[in-house]
């Protein structure tokens, strides 16, 4: 085999993510969110092959946290579309620009292939033959498959390869479910080599046990700790607020989400995702002069407009997202630092999480007299220490967080602050972030 050490051109990237034929047979371990299995050695490998199939209407949340985690622990995860483009529309507004077509992708072999939810995107990928001919092989094959959401029952199930085995769904397709499979209501289910989860709240402790089916459970405590994630799972969510003021708008809550080349994209998305769940008006920002960016895991997202084009218009929250390289543009972006002090002299509510309370609102004297946490490793960058502990504190207008295991906490205080805590409540159960 032959290290490639320079930069491949990118004419010949889908070639190597799509045909390069290396595999090995994906054993079975036990994790601490599955039933038993028999327990085996995971096989040395230099970088686990992975297919993350999306379409239009595929649930952006399960999409993007699952292609983040598993590019965390190393893994070379291909994203392939199963539309006639690259470009899918995703669910909630939200775009995603896939690594190849799907057709380019089906003779290559595979540790895992796992599928995002979301309707109707559940429903496109189950009627695509060339992704249902490849998971069929793959399980024919003894190797890893996965789904999320609504796809266990709506994809996996209809493509009859769930029988005789334990597997959960979003709630409202376990009747579905229960036809095709033996139907439990764990967060995440594993039985033999089929890993199955329910919905955008479980989606992260369901990518962390593909991390540790995959390459082992300390690889996957390596990965968990810096997204910073709950160990109550399905507990309601805390804020830490300070100096409590009731934050206004009228009519529809007008927000600003900027993102750049860099940006955290489970982050980005999470915000996104949420806030335009609860009906909020969310416009999405490139910081870069093109409305596609590459974020921090190499996901590829196209925003609505150039930050240019949205700083002429009047938001009633900016938010941002972290990510070392995204923060560190959105510091130097003029635009958007005036507009964020703008929000602020005119006290309207203005927000950040991850590296960004650290490396954007501190140096311009966005957190002058406030209270903030940020990540874990940055929160030495703050003025004002005495909160850093907090997954989520809100000082009167200004509201902050620590990283992509918190990124839900952080979109539904802004929800409970904008709509009410019983609104926020309602979505955390709908997503399965807390238990329904």
């Amino acid at each position: 085999m032959v290290l490639l050490r320079q930069p491949i051109p990118h004419s010949l990237l889908h070639l190597l993510h799509c045909s390069y034929p290396f595999s090995s047979k994906l054993p079975s371990l036990k994790t601490r969110l599955s039933f038993p299995v028999k327990a085996t050695t995971v096989m040395a490998s230099s970088a686990k092959k992975v297919l993350v199939p999306i379409a239009n209407g595929t649930e952006p949340m399960e999409a993007v946290i699952t292609i983040d985690v598993l590019r965390r622990a190393g893994a070379d995860v291909i994203v392939a579309s199963v539309e006639k483009q690259l470009r899918v529309e995703a669910g909630h507004g939200v775009r995603i620009v896939a690594d190849a077509l799907i057709s380019d992708c089906s003779g290559a072999v595979y540790d895992l292939i796992t599928l995002p939810g979301g309707l109707p995107g559940a429903t496109n990928l189950k009627n695509s033959a060339a992704l249902e001919s490849m998971v069929k092989k793959q399980a024919a094959d003894g190797r890893l498959y996965a789904a999320v959401c609504a796809s266990p029952a709506v994809a996996l199930g209809s493509w009859g390869l769930l029988k005789g085995l334990k597997a959960t769904c979003y709630p409202s397709f376990m009747e579905q479910l229960q036809s095709c499979a033996t139907a439990v209501e764990s967060r995440v289910q594993q039985d033999g080599i089929v890993v199955t989860s329910r919905g955008p709240g479980t989606t992260m402790e369901f990518a962390v046990a593909l991390v540790e089916q995959l390459y082992g459970k300390e690889k996957a405590n390596e990965v968990s700790g810096p997204l910073v994630m709950r160990t109550n799972h399905g507990d309601e969510y805390i804020i830490k607020e300070l100096n409590p003021v009731k934050w206004t708008f009228d009519n529809i809550p007008q927000i600003l989400v900027p993102i750049a080349n860099g940006t955290e994209e489970m982050e980005a998305i999470m915000i996104i995702d949420i806030l335009r769940r609860a009906k909020a008006n969310v416009v999405v920002a490139s910081v870069e002069d093109k409305l596609e960016i590459l974020a921090s895991r190499k996901v590829k997202l196209e925003a609505d407009m150039l930050l240019d084009e949205a700083a002429k218009l009047s938001y009633d929250l900016i938010v941002l997202p972290g990510g070392l390289g995204g923060a560190q543009k959105f510091a130097v972006s003029e635009k958007l630092v005036d507009t964020l002090k703008k929000q602020r002299e005119s006290n309207r509510p203005y927000g950040a999480i991850c590296a960004s309370p650290a490396l954007v609102l501190e140096p311009h004297g966005l957190l002058k007299g406030k209270k903030a946490t940020a990540f874990p490793a940055m929160c030495d960058k703050l003025s004002d220490k005495s909160e850093t502990e907090n997954r989520v504190v809100v000082d009167g207008n200004l509201i902050t967080s620590r990283g992509p295991g918190t990124s839900m906490e952080f979109a539904l205080a802004i929800v409970e602050k904008l709509f009410g805590r019983p609104k926020a409540l309602e979505l955390a159960k709908t997503m399965l972030f807390t238990h329904p």
